[in-house]
């Protein structure tokens, strides 16, 4: 660790050039009502860091989006709306009819919103929407559609694998819905950077001979690696689990809410004192301790989509069980994979002496790039 100070500075100004995404999965929310049969209408919402990709807003370049300058580009949004979002009838494409326009505010940050009436030739109703907005700059952005009918309310997701909804086969099936967020919840989970990084300072310790049981007989340290280490393994990602499982809850049903700005933070500054736990402690050898501990704030990132949708939904009960038991699928897939390799990696002096260290260091200054700059964007 003697040039970890050196590293961490060239690694960091690195960064400064490059692009590490740590936030908030691209999502915008479409909100269809159809509850009255003579009226449909449907609001879209699109982050205007979402919209900054694909349009100048920045007209200035000062790195700041204004209010001016988003009404400035109305027409433009508006057009990428209509070629992006595309609702059918049985007798053609319905037009969208602008009702209302201007800004919403979402757990991560301001939202463009325009809402409309929507107009389908001969009176016909609705049969479907399509999706096409920004997946060619995100492969990874998802449409989340919150749809009202005379029925209730149902969640739908659109993605470039499944753009459209369709509105003829009536509201989504518990079952469906289920499997919806099931899978948006392991997508979640394999796109947050941060998350993972977390969850790999957390195992590190497991993965590894101390220094203290190098005096051991070489069989002594097998048994000790493979069970000891298991159980220890278990305990942390239980401890993370039930830990973001209760936030995740309370902040999707509305329960407890807390400013996504400061929880990505938060969660940042914890993957910091985490990797810096590894060697030194200050809290602890009881790593589920920490774990348990810290879960509860990324508990509320990983809410952070879902309680944007769901609140007030019927289905939020059913959304929200899919999306959780979706996290831990993926977190459980990336730990099959990873911790046999580093379990057996961890048997090699060079390991623990090397690798871990350069692990640690990388790890914590990509984690205090984050804090800075989440810091200086609230």
């Amino acid at each position: 660790m003697k040039y970890s100070m050196q590293w961490c500075l060239l690694l960091t100004m690195a960064l400064g050039s490059a692009t590490v995404a740590a936030h908030k999965a691209s999502d915008s929310f479409l909100y269809l009502d159809q509850s009255n049969p003579d009226t449909t209408t449907l609001r879209v919402d699109l982050a205007l860091r979402d919209l900054a990709l694909v349009l100048p807003l920045d007209a200035n370049n000062d790195q700041q989006i204004t209010g001016a300058e988003v009404r400035a580009a109305r027409s433009d949004i508006t057009g990428l709306v209509a070629e992006g979002v595309t609702v059918l009838s049985n007798q053609g494409h319905c037009a969208l009819a602008g009702q209302q326009w201007g800004l919403s505010r979402h757990s991560d940050g301001a939202y463009a919103a325009a809402s409309y009436n929507v107009q389908c030739p001969n009176g016909a109703s609705p049969t479907g929407i399509n999706y096409e907005l920004l997946f060619e700059v995100d492969p990874l952005h998802r449409g989340l559609v919150q749809w009202t009918t005379a029925e209730g309310e149902s969640l739908a997701v659109l993605g470039p694998d499944s753009n459209r909804l369709d509105l003829n086969a009536g509201q989504p099936s518990v079952l469906s819905t289920f499997a919806t967020f099931l899978y948006e919840g392991v997508i979640h989970l394999l796109i947050g950077l941060d998350h993972i990084l977390f969850l790999l300072v957390l195992i590190l310790p497991a993965t590894y001979v101390r220094q203290k049981q190098r005096s051991q007989p070489a069989s002594g340290r097998a048994a000790v690696s493979f069970s000891t280490r298991l159980l220890e393994l278990a305990g942390i990602v239980t401890a993370f689990t039930v830990a973001h499982s209760i936030t995740l809850a309370l902040a999707a049903l509305d329960v407890v809410t807390l400013p996504i700005a400061w929880v990505e933070m938060v969660i940042a500054l914890s993957i910091v004192v985490a990797a810096l736990n590894v060697f030194w402690p200050i809290l602890g050898n009881k790593t589920w301790k920490l774990a348990f501990g810290f879960g509860l704030i990324h508990g509320f990132g990983f809410a952070s989509v879902l309680g944007d949708l769901t609140s007030g939904v019927s289905q939020t009960v059913t959304a929200l069980a899919g999306f959780n038991i979706g996290v831990e699928l993926g977190q459980l897939g990336l730990l099959v994979i990873f911790f046999p390799l580093l379990f057996w990696l961890g048997r090699h002096r060079l390991y623990a002496r090397a690798a871990v260290p350069a692990m640690i260091v990388a790890v914590s200054c990509i984690s205090l790039f984050w804090v800075v700059e989440r810091a200086g964007a609230m």
